[in-house]
């Protein structure tokens, strides 16, 4: 009997119809992936302007329309995340006054949270800035972040983070909001996560790990609770930016040899089946 074929997931990928898009998509498919979680996009990623949460729809039902493109064309399962990125804050408050920049992210998320309840996606995306910013911007970032994790705790998804760089402290931290709203730490994903593999685990978070240089195999030494990913941000503009479409499959590849498959089974299979509640099959 042929042995099953290992699935292969890429747990935050953005696609633009704009950049390669179906062509990323390719590259990633005959590398070996097989399964894509895919983020929505900045909205002026997309040419898209938010003056209030309805317009939120346009970006969402993009993304949705480019899963479903990627499907039809690679024959690769694509499960959608869907949110607001932290950078919008700092990008709307000049233009719409703080507290409407506020409210019009937190209806995003709700809205977001609409495409979770109807089986459209599978988790909601929000987080706080990576780079400083003023407090009162840092707080609302964090109201917003605690609303995303209220909305998810009441549609039973997970979400993705989008921080500043990891910390214990700032695991700790988030771990604790979440607590306080009731959803359970290992529905948090920490997007873009060194190999922090046992202080996740330590505080509950899920790390989704770049899969760059040696990060893998650090990970790996502590242990296989975690996802990987590229961040591929698709933007002709900034090519070589993060990682490359093929980078998951082919370093997954490279890796067996030494570590076996069966911990691959539990990175790309077991794991984003428990976080997200999702089936990844082939």
């Amino acid at each position: 009997m042929t042995a099953p074929t290992l699935p292969i997931l890429d747990n935050h990928m953005h696609l633009n119809p704009s950049g390669r898009c179906l062509d990323a998509v390719r590259e990633f498919a005959r590398a070996g992936g097989t399964h894509i979680v895919l983020v929505s996009l900045p909205p002026w990623s997309l040419g898209i302007e938010i003056n209030a949460p309805e317009d939120y729809r346009q970006v969402f039902d993009k993304i949705l329309k480019i899963a479903r493109r990627a499907e039809e064309a690679e024959k690769v399962k694509v499960f959608v995340v869907l949110g607001v990125h932290p950078a919008e804050l700092t990008k709307y408050y000049g233009r719409l006054g703080l507290p409407r920049a506020v409210e019009i992210m937190k209806g995003g998320l709700e809205i977001a949270r609409e495409y979770v309840e109807k089986g459209l996606a599978v988790g909601l995306k929000s987080g706080r800035p990576h780079y400083e910013v003023e407090p009162k911007i840092w707080d609302a970032s964090n109201d917003i972040m605690r609303h995303s994790f209220t909305l998810a705790k009441d549609a039973g998804c997970a979400v993705q983070l989008h921080t500043e760089s990891a910390t214990e402290e700032g695991l700790s931290e988030i771990a604790g909001v979440a607590r306080e709203v009731g959803l359970p730490p290992g529905k948090v994903i920490k997007h873009f996560a060194p190999p922090m593999v046992k202080i996740c685990e330590k505080y509950g978070i899920f790390p989704s790990v770049l899969a760059g240089e040696d990060a893998i195999e650090k990970a790996l030494s502590e242990g296989t609770r975690f996802m990987m990913e590229t961040d591929y941000i698709d933007d002709l503009k900034r090519p070589g930016s993060v990682l490359g479409p093929k980078t998951v499959p082919k370093r997954t590849k490279q890796l067996i040899p030494e570590w076996g498959e069966d911990v691959f089974w539990k990175i790309h299979k077991e794991n984003p089946e428990k976080v997200y509640g999702i089936e990844i099959n082939i």
